[in-house]
C-alpha cells in the first residue's frame, strides 16, 4: 500500500522551525546510500536543497552498522562497490544526530522500530518507513503528536 506524502502539502501545517526534520527508517537509508531506489530522488531533492533536515538518534546508527553486516545485506553492499564504513561515514556525514527521544504512548508491533516514532514524535518529523508496523501508527501520531508518516514522498 503506497501512503504518499506530497510536498509541499505535508508540511503546510508543520508549526515548528524550518527546515522540517525527517526521519527515515533504516531500509529508507540503505535505498538512499546504497541502492539507489527509484523513489529516493524527491528524498535527496529535498535534503541537497535544505527543506528537509534529516536526523536520527544513536539507536539508530547502531541499527545501520547491524543491518549492513547482515549476511543478505553485504553482498549487496558489495555488489554496489561500497563498505558498510563508507555508507556509515555518508550517513554521519548526512544527518544531525539528536538525543534519544521519550517513548510516545503508542507502542511499535516491532520493538527494534518505536525508536523511529519516538524520534518522529519528538520533532513532529516527517517519517519514512517502508515498515507496515510503523506506518500503522500515522494516524495515532498525526493526531496526537502532529507526525506525518508515510512510505514516499513525492514532490507536487
Amino acid at each position: 500500500m503506497k501512503i504518499l506524502l506530497r510536498w509541499p502539502h505535508c508540511n503546510a501545517d508543520y508549526p515548528g522551525p524550518q527546515p522540517r526534520p525527517v526521519v527515515l527508517d533504516t531500509n529508507v537509508v540503505l535505498d538512499l546510500l546504497v541502492f539507489d531506489d527509484p523513489l529516493v530522488p524527491p528524498i535527496r531533492q529535498l535534503l541537497a536543497q535544505g527543506q528537509l533536515r534529516w536526523i536520527t538518534d544513536e539507536a539508530q546508527r547502531i541499527e545501520l552498522g547491524r543491518v549492513l553486516s547482515y549476511s543478505k545485506v553485504a553482498p549487496r553492499v558489495a555488489f554496489y562497490e561500497k563498505t558498510a564504513a563508507g555508507v556509515l561515514a555518508a550517513f554521519d556525514a548526512a544527518v544531525q544526530c539528536v538525543p534519544t527521544a521519550p517513548k510516545v504512548r503508542f507502542t511499535c508491533t516491532d520493538p527494534d522500530d518505536q525508536h523511529f516514532l519516538d524520534l518522529a514524535a519528538q520533532h513532529r518529523a516527517l517519517l519514512i518507513s517502508k515498515d507496515k508496523a510503523v506506518l500503522k501508527q500515522r494516524r495515532r501520531l498525526a493526531t496526537h503528536y502532529e507526525t506525518t508518516i508515510g512510505n514516499q514522498l513525492v514532490i507536487e
